[in-house]
């Protein structure tokens, strides 16, 4: 996976799970609290597409994560 596939599935993971602990119709409801980390990978996700800039994309390539897929042959 590309650091690019690994940022998306985060946040993807990370919006998922916050909605499960902060909608109240979810089975997995904690707070309403919940939605603000919603917000926030949200703002993340937006900001990151206006300036081309990400932490989780500084973090991943620190930790080796390959920033384009593997050529073959």
């Amino acid at each position: 996976m590309t650091i690019n596939r690994v940022v998306r599935s985060i946040a993807g993971f990370f919006i998922l799970l916050s909605l499960s602990l902060g909608v109240e119709a979810s089975p997995l409801y904690h707070s309403s609290n919940w939605l603000w980390f919603t917000v926030f990978v949200g703002a993340n996700l937006f900001q990151s597409g206006l300036t081309n800039w990400c932490l989780m994309d500084k973090i991943l390539a620190r930790l080796d994560v390959p920033a384009q897929p593997a050529k073959c042959c």
